[in-house]
């Protein structure tokens, strides 16, 4: 799913631990003559080279692209020689030989919840590369999704509610439609469930997002039914929402991706 920039931006500065560097945002001039040596950035790390330049997420620092007249190995440059290695473009390294994540290159379009150039929209999955062992394992299908699953895991969340969520944060930190659906990112979705107190009124069900106009979208937190939606009023959590809500949907990225229909989806 594409990343949600606007998003994006909420959880950067939402998120304790993440932040802007000593040097500034790169002009866009600077981002192309990278990409003329490293091929095409990724559009959520480009946005990132564009607004913070060079920072930090968590532990893990960013690569940046140097100024102009600096060295192509200056080690904080996206360009330094080491960092591309075969079709693994290293982007973020942990201090002291820690983890290092990695573009793989290729394979833009692929990202997100489906497939195909419209889901991914030239974003490139992100691989872990253990610093101990040199193991490589999935981490997110897009940049936007490696800040959000940091994000999550540094708030005690590890990679989300329940798997449905889980994978959309591996895209997008949470999706705001045209039509008010909003599902939430890591940064909104413990202060949401706090404030409409739902571990007490609807005990086993995640808020995950509402509809702008009072409703929510909730989901099992446990059980064999992780996958349905249910819309119950924000005004009306109750214990049994799979009864007195409305089921909207059993695909919710599916469901995202259509747009979110207002009314419930007849599967």
């Amino acid at each position: 799913m594409r990343p949600d920039l606007t998003l994006l931006r909420e959880l950067i500065e939402a998120s304790p631990g993440f932040g802007r560097g000593r040097a500034g945002a790169v002009p866009e001039p600077l981002i192309r003559g990278a990409e003329a040596r490293v091929g095409p950035l990724p559009p959520s790390y480009r946005w990132w080279l564009a607004e913070y330049g060079h920072g930090r997420a968590g532990d893990a620092d960013i690569a940046t692209v140097g100024p102009a007249g600096s060295a192509d190995d200056m080690y904080e440059a996206v360009t330094a020689g080491w960092r591309l290695d075969g079709d693994r473009l290293c982007f973020a390294v942990e201090p002291d030989c820690g983890d290092s994540y990695h573009f793989v290159l290729g394979r833009a379009g692929e990202a997100g919840t489906g497939g195909g150039a419209e889901a991914g929209a030239g974003e490139y999955p992100v691989v872990c590369r253990d610093g101990t062992d040199g193991c490589e394992y999935p981490v997110a299908e897009s940049f936007a999704g490696f800040l959000a699953v940091r994000a999550a895991r540094s708030r005690g969340l590890r990679d989300g509610p329940n798997p449905a969520v889980a994978r959309l944060w591996r895209s997008t930190p949470g999706v705001l439609l045209d039509n008010g659906v909003h599902i939430y990112g890591p940064h909104l979705i413990q202060e949401r469930n706090e404030t409409f107190e739902v571990s007490r009124y609807a005990p086993g069900w995640v808020l995950v997002g509402d509809d702008s106009g009072g409703d929510g979208f909730l989901m099992r937190h446990h059980g064999r039914d992780r996958a349905s939606v249910h819309r119950l009023g924000l005004g009306a959590l109750r214990e049994d929402v799979a009864t007195e809500g409305e089921r909207v949907t059993d695909d919710l990225l599916g469901w995202l991706r259509a747009g979110g229909f207002p009314g419930p989806v007849r599967l």
